[in-house]
């Protein structure tokens, strides 16, 4: 029984270690699993995330299973930078309409164009092709911009994607988003 214990004490600072050793590889990864599972958790979150992805899958033609998945990731890193769900689904319906292979300018890559060498240390150790991890990065981008626009989405989104016009473009598609997107509108349908 001591030496279980001690093989286990020994696997806990393995974990520990390794969790710190991520943490420093990829900035994005350390808060991650607690913002995913306190998003998974909410039954709000999840029922918004349902709607999302019927959407997704009536609107767009994604399959089911993507479009969960990338509903999902919407709602978990809406969560964690304080974005608008909406906001971020009409991000991503421009820049590839759901497609998480899109290629686009300067190599602009998946599902919120996300441009590797312009943000070389959010995308080190990230599969921009894999929606959940496109998603957080785009959103901890675009978390940035509003950071240093302080707090203005209009100038935000034009540093996101380079024109006015593309945030005057996405302000308005997000609206098409909200009635599905909306957390609170999902828990007043009952649903």
């Amino acid at each position: 029984m001591r030496r279980f214990l001690v093989i286990l004490a020994a696997l806990s600072v393995t974990l520990s270690a390794s969790h710190g050793a991520l943490a420093q590889e990829n900035p994005l990864a350390a808060s991650d699993v607690a913002a995913q599972s306190t998003a998974e958790q909410d039954p709000k979150i999840q029922q918004a995330s349902h709607k999302i992805s019927e959407v997704l899958t009536r609107k767009f033609g994604v399959a089911r299973e993507k479009a969960q998945t990338i509903a999902t990731a919407v709602m978990s890193s809406a969560s964690k930078y304080s974005l608008p769900p909406a906001l971020l689904l009409a991000i991503i319906s421009i820049e590839s309409r759901f497609k998480e292979t899109a290629k686009g300018p300067n190599n602009a890559t998946g599902l919120m164009q996300v441009v590797p060498s312009a943000h070389k240390r959010l995308v080190r150790n990230v599969d921009l092709t894999d929606p959940e991890d496109n998603i957080e990065t785009g959103s901890a981008i675009l978390h940035g911009y509003m950071k240093s626009a302080q707090g203005d989405l209009d100038a935000a989104l034009k540093s996101y994607g380079g024109s006015r016009a593309y945030a005057e473009k996405v302000s308005l598609r997000a609206k098409t988003f909200e009635p599905a997107a909306s957390v609170d509108a999902a828990s007043a349908n009952g649903q």
